[in-house]
């Protein structure tokens, strides 16, 4: 199938987890509604973003949160990536996405490699290793459209997981993230089209809704690039769902008329994967 619809939710998230979910579902079936065979939530859809958070909110997987994803993805027939949610396992913390098939089976879990450490003076200073723990494996998963790759938010940062995700087969890169006021505006739809140019992939952004009232203020602007580095679709601040109409014919013909893949210099360099 050359063409499917991809849709993102920009969801609203309060301190509210129960709420959180229930809307969360409820904005997948009207996804799914719309046509969407891949919908994505946005990182931490569940809780507030925040280190304090994370053990507060923190779940199993399987556990309840994700029981409801398994849930409306069977129900609504499709392939749902839940965002990100704080995992705990083993009396670790970890940064957490959740994919589900359209029968309703865990199909991967992803854990956030890279931890968001950073200190920009005057502006923002945030610390997940305070809490969270990073994960150490790669997550891709296939559908009747396309090899799918997963990363969260600080992942997009680092260009080599998405190098190796196209060299894994991948034709859309995931990131669900919650960029900030300081980052995003700088970052946030430059990287995403870095990434997509650089492998020639899609790529899609899932980020929650902006809270000004928040202790951690997320961006937003859910967006969705194609491999020729065009915006498709954008969100704005403000709770919403983004549609776009993925076209893998265009990226073959992308790939073809500009052919990387082939021009690599593999005597020279490599980016490779130590740990599968």
């Amino acid at each position: 199938m050359a063409t499917f619809r991809l849709a993102l939710i920009q969801l609203q998230v309060s301190s509210i987890k129960s709420d959180n979910v229930t809307r969360a579902c409820s904005l997948v079936r009207e996804a799914a509604a719309q046509g969407a065979k891949i919908v994505s939530l946005p990182e931490c859809f569940n809780s507030p973003y925040g280190t304090k958070y994370f053990p507060q909110y923190a779940e199993k997987i399987p556990g309840e949160s994700t029981q409801k994803l398994s849930e409306v993805a069977k129900e609504c027939s499709i392939y749902l990536i839940g965002g990100s949610i704080p995992e705990e396992d083993a009396g670790k913390f970890y940064n957490t996405c959740a994919v589900f098939g359209p029968d309703g089976t865990l199909l991967v879990k992803y854990r956030k490699i890279h931890l968001f450490d950073i200190d920009v003076p005057g502006k923002i200073t945030f610390q997940e290793s305070k809490t969270l723990s990073p994960g150490d494996s790669f997550s891709t998963f296939d559908t009747p459209y396309c090899r799918v790759g997963l990363g969260i938010c600080y992942d997009m940062r680092f260009a080599e997981l998405a190098h190796i995700y196209a060299q894994r087969g991948c034709q859309l890169l995931v990131y669900p993230g919650a960029f900030n006021l300081t980052t995003g505006p700088a970052h946030w739809e430059l990287l995403q089209r870095g990434r997509a140019v650089d492998n020639q992939v899609y790529v899609a952004t899932a980020s929650p809704a902006r809270d000004d009232k928040a202790s951690y203020v997320a961006w937003g602007y859910s967006t969705v690039v194609n491999p020729w580095g065009e915006v498709l679709a954008k969100a704005g601040t403000e709770e919403t769902i983004v549609y776009s109409d993925i076209d893998l014919k265009k990226l073959a013909e992308i790939r073809q008329q500009i052919p990387i893949f082939r021009q690599k210099r593999s005597d020279l360099y490599a980016v490779e994967m130590k740990k599968s």
